[in-house]
């Protein structure tokens, strides 16, 4: 017997040891979580927010739009934030809380009025003090979800609402806030009524074991892991508070599926069920949430209505029973609809043409991994209202060029840029004429030639040696014909005609091909190949003859970067996507800050900027006039490559740049020129986005002066001397100019006459010629 007792003992001793040597290792498990990382986070990507100053530009259908992007509902009791009232020029609104880079946001009631579409007065609508800027909370564009493609919102203890914690609490856990992690009366009470019942009616696992399963365990019902669950979840109430506990299940539980994307946590739920903060919540919401827990997949609100009703009834009884709300409140909330909303939680649009460049600026700063569960905050410069006027006439436009040629609709495609002119912002991007596919990527990766969207940059290399060139330089348009690599490079005017000598500016106005290549063989191809580098073409260019009328390949966002420092002044601002990165805590991460660099003169960039508006006032833009308001003065280039294959326009305003191009995929004529294709589609945006027009006053480095017959034409105060068809000029004061200074004006002559060759109609040029050396002749 003595025997018996001992070995009884030894056995005892020997599994307490063993479950105490496995406690050790479960609580390291337990804490090795816990205590980390519990999650992984996906990045999330959000465009730039709405600010709004008296003196904006805004219509209250414009801002409503914006709202409604946003998710915020209109109400006309306005209760919550998140709310809007339009009422006649005025827009009511309460804002929601956003923490930003440079600091938090609060949650606003404002009052915007508007009149003639510019924001009159900007007021808090609670106390009438003047607010001088509002920003709204902004639009989640993108999220770069983990390998698993869960999701969630973390939320801290004190953002979960007391309704919510109470409500929970009595249907899933009433003794939580006692029990040891386990509830032995519980397991007892749910195994009588199991075994009553033949088959599992009632559970008993205390939100702990939940959290345990969910957390660290597999989902198979087998007794080991029963076991584990109980063991674990008594080492986590050792370990760590109650609050602590909870806040972890409530980020944690699963509350459904959106395509791939698991949902997880309260706080993601509120937004993808109802597109609410979970503190915006009312009583049937609430419910809801909580009656989802019982099995998310067999209650899905979305697929069986009428089961979740019934199920979210059941629980506002349980609210009422607990005392939780009143009996009347319960009975109407049982009124409510679900008052599902669709779209809630996920980005609020489709870019990916511009999620493309965000992402590979990111992937140049971060492993993809980070990205995938970092939880990092993505502020890009993405403006969703310019981008979404962009896609607007990106579908109105293209099809009407298809019917213009005669082609099946979805032939031509076409891809486009804009920019800011200070900072150097991609404001919205377009890769093809379905701004939704997320394919071939033209704007970033459709490297064409670029056609007479390089004269520009000829003739600023030629301004920037104000001690040759001036506007009224003239330059000879006239027949060139050179030999490389046994080919004869005869290129021809778009007219087919020869203009004699001709001011340097109406050259570029008028996009003369002779002019040009004449006006490129002065100042040597590598000078302009080394120009369009400094002004940020980044690959290596060809300097080839050809290249000065426009062989030189580059995609549009490349072309926009070169025609953003020429708007800029000849300031290069390296084009950029990304404003701020932060982590998951609010930290700032790697900072993306303006880098502006002086490239050119401001002198030559704004003689440069003046000859540009002729094209516009004077040349193969004019068509602009009829589409913009008088008051928009812009800048551009048209550009056209051989055989019609390729349609652009380059061109800016006061604060915005932007590259359209139009063409085909497979490379054949598309029957358009720059002023028939890629113009049109680029005053359709320009006129229905906010932009500011171009300043026109010159720069202190520049001085106007009358010449040629009287015209005004401004010229650089290192100009020694302008010619006007070989008139030499003489100086004088200019009104304007600093004292002493003086500024060159050509004698008051006749202008000289054109060239007296024979305006004879050249014959059309040879087709079929090397692309290397290819004529391009477009306009």
């Amino acid at each position: 017997m003595g025997v018996l007792l001992r070995l009884t003992f030894l056995l005892v001793l020997a599994a307490g040891l063993a479950g105490a040597l496995y406690g050790v290792h479960l609580d390291k498990i337990v804490r090795a979580k816990f205590e980390g990382k519990r999650w992984a986070l996906p990045a999330r990507v959000y465009a730039r927010p709405l600010e709004m100053y008296v003196g904006r530009a805004l219509t209250t259908d414009t801002l409503s739009g914006e709202l409604a992007r946003l998710g915020y509902s209109s109400d006309p009791d306005l209760t919550r934030d998140g709310s809007y009232l339009v009422d006649g020029g005025r827009v009511l609104v309460r804002t929601r809380a956003f923490r930003f880079w440079d600091g938090a946001e609060p949650a606003r009631f404002v009052a915007v009025d508007i009149a003639d579409g510019i924001v009159t007065d900007l007021l808090d609508a609670e106390t009438g003090a003047d607010l001088a800027l509002v920003r709204l909370d902004p639009a989640l564009i993108a999220s770069i979800y983990p390998t698993h493609n869960e999701d969630r919102v973390l939320l801290r203890r004190e953002q979960l609402p007391d309704r919510l914690v109470k409500t929970l609490l009595a249907v899933e856990d009433r003794k939580f806030y006692t029990h040891v992690g386990v509830d032995p009366k519980g397991i007892a009470r749910a195994a009588y009524e199991n075994l009553m019942a033949g088959r599992t009616v009632q559970g008993a696992s205390t939100l702990t074991q939940q959290l345990v399963k969910n957390f660290y365990l597999t989902q198979e019902r087998t007794l080991e892991r029963k076991l584990n669950e109980a063991y674990m979840a008594v080492l986590l109430e050792r370990r760590y508070d109650k609050d602590e506990i909870l806040t972890a299940y409530a980020n944690e539980v699963y509350m459904g599926q959106d395509g791939s994307r698991a949902i997880h946590g309260f706080g993601l739920a509120s937004q993808f069920y109802f597109s609410r903060e979970l503190d915006e919540l009312g009583i049937p919401e609430t419910a809801m949430l909580v009656g989802l827990l019982k099995g998310p997949s067999e209650f899905n609100p979305r697929r069986s209505a009428e089961k979740v009703l019934a199920r979210r009834d059941l629980v506002i009884d349980l609210m009422a029973h607990h005392r939780i709300i009143s009996a009347d409140e319960a009975e109407r909330a049982k009124q409510a609809p679900l008052g599902l909303r669709e779209g809630g939680a996920r980005p609020r649009g489709e870019y990916p043409a511009f999620i493309q460049l965000v992402r590979r600026q990111l992937q140049r700063d971060y492993r993809e991994e980070d990205l995938r569960s970092e939880g990092l905050r993505i502020f890009t410069t993405l403006d969703p209202l310019t981008q979404t006027e962009v896609e607007q006439r990106v579908r109105e436009r293209m099809p009407q060029l298809d019917q213009q040629q005669g082609f099946e609709v979805g032939t031509l495609e076409t891809a486009a840029v804009v920019t800011s002119v200070a900072q150097g912002e991609v404001l919205a991007l377009v890769g093809g004429r379905d701004p939704d596919f997320e394919g071939f990527n033209r704007a970033l990766d459709a490297v064409r030639p670029i056609g007479s969207l390089i004269k520009p940059v000829i003739y600023l290399a030629a301004l920037a040696q104000p001690e040759r060139y001036s506007l009224m330089t003239p330059i000879p348009d006239k027949p060139v014909s050179l030999r490389a690599g046994g080919e004869l490079w005869q290129p021809k005017n778009y007219d087919h005609r020869v203009h004699g000598n001709v001011p340097l500016y109406r050259a570029l106005a008028k996009s003369y091909n002779l002019a040009t290549v004449n006006l490129g063989l002065q100042l040597g191809v590598g000078n302009v190949a080394g120009m369009l580098n400094r002004l940020g073409a980044v690959r290596k260019i060809d300097a080839v003859p050809a290249m000065l009328l426009g062989s030189v390949s580059l995609p549009p966002i490349e072309v926009a970067q070169v025609y953003q420092t020429i708007a800029a002044g000849g300031f290069r601002a390296p084009l950029r996507t990304i404003r701020e990165v932060l982590d998951a805590s609010g930290r700032p991460l790697n900072r993306y800050p303006l880098a502006v660099q002086p490239v050119v003169t401001e002198d030559a960039a704004y003689l440069t900027q003046w000859a540009m508006r002729k094209v516009v006032t004077q040349g193969t833009a004019t068509w602009l006039h009829k589409r913009l308001p008088e008051t928009l003065a812009v800048a551009g280039k048209t550009g056209t490559t051989n055989d019609m294959r390729d349609s652009w326009f380059g061109g800016f305003s006061g604060d915005k740049v932007m590259i359209v191009w139009v063409g085909r995929d497979d490379n054949t004529p598309t029957n358009l020129s720059g002023g028939t294709g890629a113009l049109r589609l680029w005053g359709d945006i320009m006129a229905n986005i906010e932009s500011q027009p171009l300043d026109t006053g010159p720069p202190d480095s520049v001085v106007v002066a009358d010449a040629c017959g009287g015209s005004s034409i401004p010229f650089s105060r290192g100009h020694v001397g302008a010619n006007c068809g070989g008139a030499r000029a003489e100086t004088r004061r200019v009104a304007g100019a600093d004292a002493g200074e003086t500024a060159p004006v050509v004698a008051q002559k006749p202008p000289a006459r054109e060239s007296a060759e024979p305006r004879r109609r050249e014959r059309e040029p040879e087709r079929n010629v090397s692309p290397f050396m290819s004529d391009f002749y477009g306009n």
